[in-house]
């Protein structure tokens, strides 16, 4: 491509294209689990802007026993199971960044002064989305935390709403804050997240918000991110704990579309450690709801994998089949085999501590018009556009997603989990 001596959109464009457009796709970092588990589909179904899915929710029971006689019996109607069509709709999720006109000026001579001039605004971008994506995937229409205690403009989480992962790097984040019934106390920004006592500093703290230790417990306020009430999709802690309608079946009348809930202690104020006996009940119930011999995630917070990984080490039988390289400490992941087959624990910044996650990744995926994208949706290799009142170029990061499966009670939650 020529290089032009001035700047203009599409020199930016050529640039872009050719500088990142090939490294973007595979930059999701290790820390985001659901990003790498729950693999992105262009929707093929997709009729008026709808995903559909049919899903059979039950068995036939049109049975007719004969007995013995060999008579010309009468057979009994037929009693169809039960189909249902599963829907679901992408979510946008847009962020916004800009470059000026002089800094892409003095940058459009070569492509790697291009690529040292816009390094650090597309890293940041691209990690700022995917850090936002994951913990929608995670937490989407469930809140990113509660409300415990509220002293001044410091509000302190309920410990087992914390997770690390979402408030790491939230200065200056947008944030509402809403009672459990959804009326909003007010909006705020974060001034100074406290990861070792887990609160967060805000700058004006809204009227009316109200804490309770017990998450729970009704006073508890939920924490969103700004304008993601109502316009998120639905993370996987949604989708397993759903008792009512997701997309489009309604999980009190079919059981098969339910998740399961496994308690590891008896409640918020008496809990317990998670423990592979844990895990393995809740793959149990999970079996009794279809899962098969199919590969199976748990999701854990960092401060669970200690206590796997001490249980893991006392219950091992070392035999010729030992290798150190299996079981070496500060491994990525921890494998067993349980009654479906393999069971792979994973540890994620983004899984609050009360909580614990199990699923077969092969039921999850990513639907939507378009995963995180650079480019301006309808305008192939477009990226850059003028700003209107402002020195510069703007540049968006770009998303059309959900989260979807067709088999929740293939998945199940831990709860009440102890970390300390």
């Amino acid at each position: 491509m020529a290089i032009e001596s001035t700047n203009t959109v599409a020199t930016l464009d050529g640039h872009f294209k050719e500088v990142y457009a090939s490294k973007i796709r595979d930059l999701v970092p290790e820390g985001m689990k659901m990003l790498k588990l729950a693999e992105f589909s262009a929707a093929e179904k997709l009729l008026g802007n709808l995903y559909h899915q049919p899903v059979v929710l039950g068995l036939e029971h049109g049975f007719t026993y004969g007995g013995s006689a060999g008579d010309a019996f009468l057979l009994n109607a037929a009693v169809a199971s039960p189909n249902r069509d599963a829907q679901v709709k992408g979510h946008e999720l847009v962020l916004v960044s800009a470059i000026s006109v002089g800094a892409a000026s003095r940058s459009i001579s070569s492509k790697a002064a291009f690529e040292q001039e816009t390094k650090r605004l597309v890293q940041n971008m691209l990690k700022s989305t995917q850090i936002r994506m994951e913990i929608q995937l995670m937490y989407g229409q469930s809140g990113i935390g509660k409300v415990a205690i509220v002293a001044g403009n410091v509000l302190t989480l309920c410990a087992s709403e914390w997770a690390a992962g979402i408030w790491s790097g939230s200065k200056n984040a947008a944030i509402e804050i809403r009672s459990q019934a959804g009326v909003l106390r007010g909006t705020c920004n974060v001034v100074k997240p406290n990861l070792k006592d887990q609160t967060v500093e805000v700058d004006l703290m809204p009227a009316g918000v109200s804490g309770n230790v017990d998450s729970e417990n009704a006073a508890a306020d939920v924490i969103y991110f700004k304008g993601s009430y109502n316009k998120e999709f639905a993370g996987l802690h949604k989708i397993i704990t759903n008792t009512s309608t997701i997309f489009n079946i309604d999980a009190a009348e079919f059981d098969l579309f339910k998740g399961n809930t496994v308690l590891c202690g008896t409640s918020e104020a008496s809990k317990a450690f998670i423990s592979f006996e844990k895990i393995e009940e809740a793959i149990a119930l999970c079996m009794e709801k279809g899962l098969t011999e199919e590969d199976v995630v748990c999701l854990v917070n960092p401060k669970h994998w200690n206590k796997l990984m001490t249980d893991q080490a006392a219950k091992r039988q070392y035999d010729s089949s030992y290798s150190s390289e299996k079981i070496e400490n500060g491994s990525k992941s921890l494998v067993f085999y349980g009654q479906n087959g393999k069971i792979e624990i994973h540890a994620s910044l983004f899984v609050k501590e009360g909580f614990a996650y199990v699923f077969p990744p092969a039921e999850l995926e990513r639907i939507g018009s378009s995963d995180i994208t650079f480019e301006r949706p309808g305008f192939p290799g477009k990226f850059f556009r003028e700003m209107e009142s402002a020195n510069g170029y703007e540049l968006r990061a770009y998303s059309d997603q959900a989260l979807f499966t067709s088999a929740p009670g293939k998945m199940a939650v831990l709860k009440y989990i102890k970390t300390n």
